[in-house]
């Protein structure tokens, strides 16, 4: 990923504070792990400074460290802070693990979901075209109460003071402290290491570097913002919902002014990193979700949930779960199918109801439009797969791969034991069992020769009746 900023100014470095334990959400899970439109929060701050051009992000962990570490996976460095002595302490401990490291450090909460890319890119640059140490975000509320108060004189931060040890005069500052700082490494560490725990609190507040760094004659430049949802930290259930919202509005409104059809914006969830080309409908009751891409003149739902899965353009798509999988152009799919990981569907290919494709591959035109379940298997062009076909690929230890070639009829009801290869061409009758491979062209029947037995019904319900 290339950095929008200026490359004399050295590395950028992400570091993002998640040790809380988060008392208020009421729950075993950390609190940056609870999702916003379907991400983690601290994935969704860390992916949103990375989208913004930061080289690196490193994680401050504590409270279910281990959970988030495994959730979180291994794009992102981190740093254990055991005991929660403050935010100062917490980047103290980040530093530990980062070194002797030069360029700017980026420093934003993990219970921050509302901080966009743009947002982040245009604090940095503003940090790095300033030639100041250090900057901090600002935002410019009528009513400041509840934050911290930012003290500025001439377009500089002197110092920050917290709402429990402001004076009654520093309580009518309307600047306050949105908790993102961009500070040069070296003048960091150097200010970290003057910091105490002399205050009401008893912690190592990080605000306290920015009066270390005016008293030292470096004034930070404040980055004021008029824009409120930079402050929204998200401190128990409800703060969740409203985050929600909040990022789910935004992403809709996003989507519509660049020529998507939403039918109904408040029955439909779209993630913060999906893509959706012009002129695709996206009705009622559908999820996005993850690294989703839908291309042009879809439509996708009602009721259809995707994750991670990559959509060509004219593809119709209802009432289907898909996960991880990619599906070509002018596919049609529903209802009530699942796409499951590692499927591949090529172009024109018709997936119908109640069918289920796991770690499969069809080629174009492939159609199978009822009952069906195609695991671990290839599948040629132009192929039909007749309502009820399964591949048995689990023999209850291991799974097994069954191909079938280009222009093969499968009738309907037919049982494809893997390991298994049909060649091109080939028809399967209905209602077969298939345990040796096929050659191309070839009739298959795998099934018991039929008997007939005339009247016997009628002599049957004869010789009930007389029973009874």
């Amino acid at each position: 990923m290339s950095s929008s900023f200026p490359s004399q100014k050295g590395k950028v470095t992400g570091l993002i504070l998640a040790a809380g334990k988060g008392t208020r959400m009421k729950s075993n899970l950390p609190k940056c792990l609870h999702k916003v439109c379907g991400i983690p929060m601290a994935k969704l701050v860390a992916d949103q400074m990375m989208a913004a051009g930061v080289h690196e992000v490193i994680l401050v962990v504590g409270h279910g460290g281990e959970q988030l570490v495994s959730t979180l996976g291994s794009g992102y460095k981190y740093a254990w802070q055991l005991e929660q002595l403050g935010t100062g302490h917490a980047v103290q401990c980040a530093m530990k693990e980062l070194g002797d490291i030069h360029g700017t450090i980026v420093i934003a909460c993990g219970d921050t979901p509302l901080i966009s890319t743009e947002y982040f890119r245009n604090f940095i640059n503003s940090h790095l075209e300033s030639n100041k140490v250090c900057s901090v975000s600002v935002a410019q509320l009528p009513n400041a109460h509840g934050y911290g108060r930012v003290v500025i004189e001439d377009d500089n931060a002197i110092r920050i003071v917290e709402q429990k040890d402001a004076t009654t005069e520093e309580l009518q500052i309307p600047f306050a402290n949105a908790g993102m700082y961009c500070v040069d490494a070296q003048w960091l560490t150097q200010a970290l290491n003057g910091l105490n725990n002399n205050n009401k609190s008893g912690e190592y507040y990080l605000t306290d570097i920015i009066k270390n760094f005016s008293d030292n004659g470096n004034p930070a430049n404040a980055f004021i913002s008029t824009d409120s949802s930079i402050l929204m930290g998200v401190n128990d259930r409800l703060h969740l919902a409203e985050a929600n919202q909040i990022l789910k509005d935004s992403i809709n409104r996003k989507w519509m002014t660049e020529g998507v059809t939403i039918v109904d914006p408040n029955n439909t969830y779209i993630g913060p990193f999906v893509t959706i080309g012009q002129d695709t409908v996206i009705e009622p009751g559908t999820h996005l979700l993850g690294q989703t891409s839908i291309g042009f003149n879809c439509v996708i739902g009602p009721n259809t949930r995707m994750i991670d899965v990559k959509v060509g353009n004219d593809c119709n798509i209802f009432s289907t779960q898909a996960d991880v999988c990619s599906i070509g152009n002018n596919v049609k799919i529903g209802p009530f199918a699942n796409i499951r990981p590692k499927s591949i569907l090529g172009d024109d290919v018709k997936i119908g109801n109640f069918v289920e494709v796991n770690r499969s591959q069809l080629a174009n035109g492939v159609k199978a439009s009822h009952l069906t379940y195609l695991g671990d298997s290839t599948v040629g062009e132009e192929t039909n797969i007749g309502a009820g076909t399964i591949t048995c690929n689990f023999d209850g230890f291991q799974k097994h791969q069954t191909s079938i070639g280009k222009d093969a009829f499968v009738g309907s009801n037919s049982t494809l034991v893997a390991p298994l290869t049909i060649g091109d061409g080939t028809v399967i009758g209905a209602g077969s069992v298939i345990t040796e491979d096929v050659p191309e062209n070839a009739l298959a029947l795998g099934r018991a020769r039929q008997v007939t037995k005339l009247e016997y019904a009628s002599l049957r319900r004869k010789q009930k009746a007389q029973e009874s």
